[in-house]
């Protein structure tokens, strides 16, 4: 890309002499009015002490900006600028650039280079706090002459597309990798015994074993204690249900709770297709608006982060009856259904357990919701003026409301995970593992 030309412009440093200057001109201007002219000289020497700062800074050879193409939702990026100078010498030199408010909140990222001679490098952290395209629309460069007083800058329009994808660092989690490999559904191709429903062969029976196992019929004719052991299903249906309304998109711990909830989804779903199920998203606000066909193996992963990077934010109520109703529509056979959700007000709450109450009947249906550490805190913090208690007994009021949500939800038949944000990955899993050992999704 061509180089634009760049411009002289004065420094902090010469800004401070110019200000010191002025009372020494109104000095001479009222000691010797003669000597005026010593005034306008002075201005002009300084003036021209920046320009030739600023030219001994030397010219601008070559500017390169690098940008990462594709990124992920709250993971630490950086864009590196490298800058080539042709002589001169230089005191110091600064980069900014602007970006798409889903790089950097302010728009802007700002970074100081290194070097000596002639090769400048520097790099600018950032980490999206959104989802979809972002981008990088212009590069600025000043570099400053030795004396610190001048220096030149030039702006550069880039345009560079910046794709935000889900976070998927716990996928690639050594954490998991290695439980994956552990684990009797991992990467080998065998047979898998378990807790399940299908009847595999009979083993001798061992101490620690469930005793309800014990077959009392064989173990009569071998004259031996005789257990069942069963084969773990496989196959099953999982669909991830992801509302993303209002509440969903309200930020917690820097990043919007629909985020944090794609990123446990997506964690889950890449242990089902490793345990040989299928899985499907599905998201929601006003109306149902991504419905992903059933996925199965591991290599079609990344169909499942492509569909999760195009579910959008909206400032919308969710309509749950619309949105599960179409689901159990499109559902032929009976599945484990994860809904992702948050609730405001006790209004949406009862909506919701009717809609969801309706899934239980033909389906297994897990909800999970993020604790709002935020509330906790206000409540249990020691109110010091009227203000702190009403703040206090108003998060107490929600916390209560949550709970009794929860707790209706569990009474119709809902399993429920409550979690902070950090936990709510691997809580899912875990609950997940649980219900494919008892077989209770086929």
């Amino acid at each position: 890309m061509a180089l634009a030309f760049p411009f002289i412009v004065p420094t902090t440093r010469a800004a401070i002499l110019i200000a010191l200057a002025a009372p020494v001109a109104l000095v001479i201007a009222a000691a010797a009015p003669g000597a005026w002219i010593a005034v306008p000289a002075l201005g002009g020497a300084l003036l021209a002490l920046v320009i030739a700062d600023a030219l001994a800074a030397g010219r601008l050879r070559d500017l390169t900006l690098t940008v990462p193409g594709d990124v992920e939702v709250g993971a630490e990026n950086e864009c590196l600028v490298h800058a080539s100078f042709a002589g001169g010498q230089r005191s110091r030199v600064d980069a900014a650039i602007a970006t798409d408010a889903r790089l950097a909140p302010a728009g802007r990222l700002t970074l100081a280079l290194d070097g000596g001679k002639a090769e400048w490098r520097g790099a600018a952290s950032f980490v999206p706090a959104r989802r979809g395209p972002g981008s990088v629309e212009r590069l600025w460069l000043r570099w400053t002459g030795p004396l610190g007083l001048g220096a030149r800058q030039l702006a550069r329009r880039e345009e560079r597309e910046v794709r935000v994808w889900p976070n998927i660092g716990e996928v690639r989690s050594p954490a998991l990798q290695t439980f994956l490999k552990d684990a009797q559904f991992g990467l080998i191709a065998r047979r898998i015994r378990g807790e399940g429903t299908q009847f595999e062969a009979l083993s001798e029976y061992r101490p620690g074993m469930d005793r309800r196992r014990i077959d009392w019929k064989a173990s009569a004719r071998h004259s031996a204690l005789l257990a069942k052991e069963y084969e773990t299903e496989r196959n099953n249906q999982i669909v991830f249900a992801l509302d993303c309304g209002q509440a969903m998109c309200e930020p917690i711990g820097g990043m919007p709770r629909i985020d944090r909830a794609v990123s446990a989804a997506l964690a889950t779903a890449y242990v089902a297709l490793k345990g040989g199920d299928k899985v499907a998203l599905f998201g929601f606000a006003a109306h149902p608006e991504t419905m992903t066909p059933f996925i199965s193996g591991a290599h079609e992963f990344h169909r499942l982060q492509s569909a999760a990077a195009a579910i959008d934010y909206r400032s919308q109520e969710p309509n749950f009856t619309l949105a599960l109703a179409t689901l159990a529509e499109r559902l032929q056979r009976r599945s484990l259904i994860v809904v992702f959700s948050d609730f405001t007000d006790p209004t949406s709450a009862e909506l919701m357990i009717e809609s969801i109450g309706r899934l239980v009947a033909r389906h297994l249906v897990l909800f999970v919701t993020m604790a709002d550490e935020e509330l906790e805190e206000i409540a249990a913090a020691e109110p010091a003026d009227m203000q702190a208690l009403a703040m206090a007994v108003t998060a107490d009021s929600l916390l209560s409301q949550r709970a009794l949500v929860t707790r209706r939800l569990k009474q119709i038949g809902v399993d429920v995970i409550e979690a902070p944000y950090s936990q709510i990955g691997t809580r899912l899993i875990d609950a997940y593992l649980a219900i494919k050992r008892t077989g209770a999704i086929g």
